[in-house]
Parts: C-alpha cells; sequence; structure tokens
C-alpha cells in the first residue's frame, strides 16, 4: 500500500479512488479530523496548538502570509510521507478547493522536488474525456507497489 498525496488535498473523489485501489490517501481531512477532535486543544475555535505555527515555518518563510504558513503546517507533513502523488490541474471548485493559490504553488513545487512518482492530468473539460482521465489514474494506481511488493 503506497501513500498517495493527492492534489486538490481536500479531493473526496481522490481520496475514494486511492482507497479503492488499496491505497492510502494523504488528504488534509484526516489531519483537520486529527486536530479537531484532539484534546491537546485549548481553543477550538482557533484550532492550533503551539507547535502548529513552528511546523509551517519549516515551509514557508515568516514574511510569506500566515494563511500559506497554516495550510503547510497541515500539507507539509502530508508531502513528507508520500510516496506517489495525483495532482489534478485546473478542477471545478466542487472537485476539491484549498482556496490559496499561492499554498498551491508552494504545494506543487514541494511535491515535484521529491524523488516520487507523479501523475499530472488536466481535469476533464467534456464528459468525453472523462473516461481516459479515470483510466490515466487507474493505470497509475495500478502501478503502484503493493505492501508485499516492496
Amino acid at each position: 500500500m503506497a501513500k498517495v498525496f493527492i492534489y486538490p488535498v481536500n479531493s473526496l473523489i481522490l481520496a475514494d479512488l486511492v482507497e479503492r485501489f488499496g491505497h492510502k490517501p494523504l488528504a488534509v481531512m484526516n489531519q483537520v479530523r486529527e486536530k479537531v477532535t484532539n484534546i491537546s486543544l485549548d481553543s477550538p475555535p482557533v484550532n492550533i496548538t503551539p507547535e502548529d505555527p513552528k511546523v509551517g515555518l519549516r515551509y514557508a518563510a515568516v514574511e510569506v502570509p500566515p494563511g500559506v504558513r497554516g495550510r503547510m503546517a497541515l500539507i507539509g507533513p502530508l508531502i513528507e510521507d508520500a510516496e506517489a502523488a495525483i495532482i489534478v490541474e485546473a478542477p471545478p471548485v466542487n472537485f476539491g478547493c484549498v482556496g490559496c493559490n499561492r499554498t498551491n504553488e508552494l504545494m506543487k513545487y514541494i511535491v515535484r522536488s521529491k524523488d516520487i512518482p507523479i501523475l499530472e492530468l488536466r481535469y476533464p473539460e467534456t464528459e468525453e474525456n472523462a473516461p481516459e482521465f479515470m483510466y490515466k489514474i487507474a493505470a497509475f494506481l495500478e502501478s503502484l507497489p503493493r505492501e508485499e511488493e516492496k
């Protein structure tokens, strides 16, 4: 089972596909769930610990807007754990949206700089392109090593 980073990081569709092919999706939803259910949070509306800003600084300088650092505090560790990645360019908002283009560009840059298999494809703009889109994702996920193959 490979750990597959997905972009957009909150795409339920990609997370489900990765799981269906027997791999672990590295998605921000799991990180957020961990944060909001963790008893170490003193003020749930804020949903950060004193360590979170320090984690964000590993990926983005102090001059970068705090929203980027905050997102990277959640997403950066996912990228570090990734053994493969799927990046879908130009998806519609309902496919998954991070909400900050600077964070998006930084995430994609860090993923591309890793030495892991990466599938990059454009979101299908027509119904006729959808089967090819799905086929490429399926073929990529099937090509990743399983636990017993490692």
